[in-house]
C-alpha cells in the first residue's frame, strides 16, 4: 500500500517538476563526486562542503543522503577517520581538517558517530570491522560526554558554546566560547541517540551484557531530560545553565529535537506542537521550521559577518537536517497531516524556489542562504515526502533494512552520475 502511495506522488508530479527533482539529486550526487570525496590518509572521505572539512553531525545527516543511492562506504570510513584521531581519554575533536587536522580542540564530537556506524552496518550487513579497537574507541568517546562534561553530577552533559551546539549563534542559549555550562535538550538527546545506537552495535557483536548495559543508561537519560528540562508551566524543553541550575529561557528549535526520541508523553507532545512549533508568531513562519523563535528579541533571517563571525545564521533561518528530525517526530507521535505539510513545505522550498541546492533558507521567504551551491545535508529536504508516502524513516535504529529511495524510485544510479562541477561557490551569496 505504501509503496502504491510514494508511486502515485511521483506520478502525479508534473513532468517539470518530477525532471527537476532528478536533475537535483543527480546534481548533487555529481557535487559530492567532484568535492565531497577527498582521500584521507587512504581513506575517501565524506564532506559535503567545498572547502573539505569534515563536520560531526553533518556526517550522519550526509550519510543519510548517501543511503537513498545505497552507499554506505563512507558511513565505515568517516567513523574510522574520527576514531583514528581519538585521545586517550575518548575526546575527539569536532571537525577535521585535511590539511591542518583536528578542529576545535575543546569540542567533543557531538554524538552522531555510532549512529554514523549503525547506519553503515545496516546497509551492509556487517559489523566485523567494529570488533575489539574501534568498538571500544566508540564506547570510549560516547563514556566521554558523560563522564567529563556533566559537570554538577545530575545526568545532563553541558557543551562548550553555541558553536559546539551546532547552531552556530545561538549565544543567548549557549554563549560563546568557553562558557561550556549550557545543559543543551539537543546535546542530551543525541547522547541518549547514540546509547541507543550502541545497544544495538553490543547486540550485533553478539554482546548482549554490554547492550544491556547501554540500555539502562539510555532510561536514565530519559528521564533525566524529562525532569529537569521540561517545563510544564511553558510546555517546551530548555537548555538549561548547569551554573545557575535555572532554564535559559531562548526558544530555539533544538526543543523539538526530543520528539524525534519519543521522549514526551501524549501530553507533553501536544504542548510542544500545539503552543508552538505550529504557532506562526513563533516557529512556523511560511516556510517552517523557524530554528529560532521569532518572539526572540533577536530574531533574523540576515546574515550579518561582523555579528556572526564568519559562522552561519540560525537565529531564524530553517535549516533541512531540523526539520528532518522534527518531521519524523511528528510522524512517530501520528501528527500525519502536519508532517505532509512540513514535508512539502520544505520540498517546494528546496527544489522550486531555488535552481540550486543551498546551505539553509530563509524562514520567510524560502530564499537560500549559505553555501552556493551546496551538496551537503540540505539534501534531505528533497527526500521529506518520500518518506512520508513510503511510511519510511532512514534513521529509525531498530530498522534493519535501508532503503534505496533514490535508486529504486528515481531511477538514479550513483555508479553512472559523473563528477559535476560547482563552477564558482559563493560562501555567503
Amino acid at each position: 500500500m505504501a509503496e502504491r502511495e510514494l508511486k502515485a506522488f511521483l506520478e502525479g508530479l508534473s513532468p517539470e517538476r518530477r525532471q527537476r527533482l532528478t536533475q537535483r539529486v543527480t546534481q548533487i550526487v555529481g557535487h559530492i563526486k567532484k568535492k565531497g570525496l577527498i582521500d584521507y590518509q587512504g581513506k575517501p572521505r565524506l564532506t559535503g562542503y567545498a572547502y573539505g572539512v569534515l563536520y560531526d553531525w553533518d556526517l550522519y545527516f550526509e550519510n543519510l543522503f548517501l543511503s537513498y543511492l545505497g552507499v554506505s562506504q563512507y558511513c565505515k570510513n568517516g567513523v574510522e577517520i574520527f576514531l583514528d584521531q581519538q585521545l586517550p581519554c575518548g575526546f575527539i575533536a569536532r571537525a577535521l581538517d585535511p590539511e591542518e587536522g583536528p578542529q576545535y580542540p575543546r569540542d567533543h564530537f557531538k554524538p552522531f558517530l555510532a549512529q554514523i556506524a549503525l547506519l553503515g552496518g545496516r546497509m551492509e550487513k556487517d559489523y566485523s570491522w567494529l570488533r575489539g579497537n574501534y568498538y571500544e574507541r566508540l564506547t570510549s568517546y560516547v563514556d566521554y560526554w558523560q563522564r567529563y562534561t556533566d559537570l554538577d553530577h545530575n545526568g545532563l552533559s553541558c557543551r562548550d558554546s553555541a558553536g559546539h551546539t551546532g547552531m552556530d549563534n545561538q549565544y543567548a542559549r549557549a554563549g560563546r566560547e568557553g562558557a561550556f555550562c549550557c545543559e543543551g535538550v539537543d546535546l542530551n538527546c543525541y547522547i541518549l541517540r547514540e546509547l541507543e545506537a550502541m545497544e544495538q552495535l553490543a547486540d550485533e557483536l553478539g554482546l548482549p551484557g554490554d547492550g544491556a548495559k547501554f540500555h539502562a543508561r539510555v532510561e536514565k537519560l530519559r528521564a533525566d531530560i524529562q525532569s529537569t528540562l521540561w517545563s510544564e508551566e511553558d510546555g517546551f524543553y530548555f537548555d538549561r545553565n548547569e551554573r545557575t541550575g535555572a532554564r535559559i529561557p531562548a526558544l530555539s528549535a533544538a526543543g523539538f529535537i526530543p520528539l524525534w526520541l519519543g521522549i514526551p508523553d501524549e501530553k507533553q507532545a501536544e504542548a510542544l506542537i500545539t503552543r508552538h512549533l505550529t504557532n506562526p508568531d513563533e516557529f512556523w513562519r511560511p516556510y517552517p521550521v523557524a530554528s529560532w523563535a521569532a518572539t526572540n528579541p533577536d530574531y533574523r533571517q540576515k546574515q550579518i559577518q561582523e555579528l556572526d563571525q564568519g559562522c552561519c545564521n540560525w537565529l531564524g533561518t530553517t535549516w533541512a537536517p531540523v526539520n528532518y528530525m522534527i518531521f519524523q517526530g511528528l510522524r512517530r507521535y501520528g501528527y500525519d497531516a502536519l508532517a505532509k505539510e512540513l514535508a512539502e513545505k520544505t520540498f517546494t522550498m528546496c527544489l522550486d524556489l531555488n535552481p540550486v541546492t543551498r546551505e539553509y533558507y530563509n524562514a520567510e521567504t524560502g530564499e537560500g542562504i549559505g553555501l552556493n551551491p551546496f551538496f551537503g545535508w540540505s539534501s534531505l529536504g528533497l527526500f521529506l515526502l518520500l518518506e512520508y508516502y513510503l511510511g519510511y524513516d532512514a534513521s529509525d535504529l531498530t530498522r534493519q533494512d535501508v532503503l534505496p529511495l533514490a535508486s529504486r524510485y528515481l531511477g538514479i544510479d550513483y555508479e553512472a552520475v559523473p563528477a559535476m562541477d560547482l563552477g564558482e561557490v559563493v560562501r555567503y551569496g
